[in-house]
């Protein structure tokens, strides 16, 4: 699957300029119909024959974020104010943001050639891939990971 998305960005950029995003590879899971909501289950990640130098050493990380784009997020849901709670969309990890963009902290399970193996993708089958990252960052000889957070408390009550 051929995927571009070109998105402006008119308050940040002049109207002249876009972004263009080229995905590196897609989802695969076993079964179109599993649940992409299920962090046990191991879904592939299929890269470009390309970029499968680019997964070398990447067993070595337990961990790896992944972004991708959320094709099948509709336009017509994307508000600005998450219904359910009455927040802004920004305080929310709901799919339905301006741009359709997901970041999921998947286990690295195996490699091999351009094929990545995670535990814990919430993507579908046949989502574009945007890029891989190691987790947690490095800085200055430092890991930096946040062990300290808050929430709110009107998360604490969805699904009650």
């Amino acid at each position: 699957m051929i995927f571009s998305a070109k998105c402006i960005l008119a308050t940040l950029l002049p109207s002249s300029q876009t972004i263009e995003i080229n995905p590196i590879g897609s989802v695969k899971r076993s079964s179109p119909r599993e649940n992409e909501k299920d962090r046990n289950l191991v879904s592939k990640i299929v890269l470009r024959k390309r970029f499968a130098s680019g997964l070398d050493s990447i067993e070595n990380w337990s961990h790896v974020y992944v972004i991708f784009w959320m094709h099948e997020v509709s336009n017509k849901e994307k508000v600005l104010i998450y219904p359910k709670e009455n927040v802004g969309i920004f305080a929310t990890r709901a799919p339905i943001h301006p741009n359709p963009i997901g970041l999921t902290l998947v286990e690295v399970v195996k490699h091999e050639k351009n094929v990545l193996w995670v535990r814990g993708l919430d993507a579908l089958n046949g989502t574009p891939v945007l890029d891989i990252k190691p987790y947690p960052d490095w800085e200055k000889g430092h890991w930096l990971v946040i062990t300290s957070f808050r929430t709110p408390t009107w998360l604490s009550n969805i699904n009650k």
